[in-house]
């Protein structure tokens, strides 16, 4: 090469080359942290774990907090009717439920104005849900983008092959016969009890299938509608109980010690 054929960069040229550096490093950076998801959960709930393995495989970075969610829900504003069982945040937005990986992904993209994404409660057939146990069935259920004053509208649908999880309304439970004569009784479950939170109104259960909730057998966080029933159980303890779906959460009506 001649000295005709080299040409030294002027100083401008200098200039733009660093900025350009300069700009793909903060890209680089701000993919980086966006791509970290920080997941607040029960450490009981083997649904919330699956998901989390399936933001990994997705190739996000996940760090886990095993205290439970509900403060953390609270304290990011998202709203208590929009609850599931684990709440995390990525990239400023806040992610409540069993939330697909794309459509985080699809979020990060196109950063809309919002609070974040919410599958209340748990539909079966999505991530987390849909392992070998539940036969391959698939329930309808909506990813909501959620607005900071608390509206929402969908961001993605998933028809799924059956009813909408997501549907209001409340079974009421009884023993049948008396005051809950023409209401169907629910059926006791048993179940062992691996975590109590009074403050929170919840236990983790390890139970057997739960026929009216269309639910395999599984360890599972549920809501509890009498927390006075907490008082008498111990971690460790076999159970029988009742449950419901109500509003996307799922309650424990009534429990107590399986006889023996």
């Amino acid at each position: 090469m001649t000295n005709s054929q080299f040409t030294i960069p002027s100083r401008r040229q200098w200039l733009a080359a660093a900025a350009l550096l300069a700009i793909t490093g903060f890209q680089r950076t701000a993919l980086a942290q966006a791509t970290l998801v920080q997941v607040w959960k029960d450490p009981n709930c083997g649904c919330c774990q699956l998901w989390v393995e399936h933001l990994q495989a997705s190739g996000f970075k996940v760090e886990v907090r095993d205290v439970g969610n509900t403060a953390a829900r609270k304290r990011l504003g998202m709203p208590e009717k929009l609850g599931s069982c684990h709440t995390a945040t990525v990239g400023g937005y806040v992610i409540e439920g069993h939330v697909p990986a794309a459509d985080i992904h699809r979020l990060l993209k196109t950063r809309p104005v919002a609070l974040g994404l919410s599958v209340p409660g748990m539909p079966i057939g999505s991530p987390g849900m849909d392992g070998p146990e539940y036969k391959g069935r698939k329930d309808a259920y909506d990813v909501l983008l959620v607005q900071k004053d608390g509206s929402t509208q969908s961001f993605q649908r998933y028809p799924g092959q059956g009813r909408m999880a997501q549907r209001g309304g409340m079974q009421r439970a009884s023993d049948g016969g008396g005051a809950g004569a023409g209401v169907v009784a629910l059926p006791w479950v048993s179940a062992e009890v691996r975590r109590i939170d009074k403050a929170t109104r919840k236990v983790a259960l390890k139970h057997a299938e739960i026929p009216n909730l269309d639910m395999p057998p599984m360890s599972m966080v549920f809501q509890v509608k009498r927390p006075e029933q907490l008082d008498a159980l111990q971690v460790g303890q076999k159970v029988r109980f009742q449950a419901v779906q109500e509003n996307g959460a799922y309650w424990v009506v009534n429990i107590e010690a399986a006889a023996m």
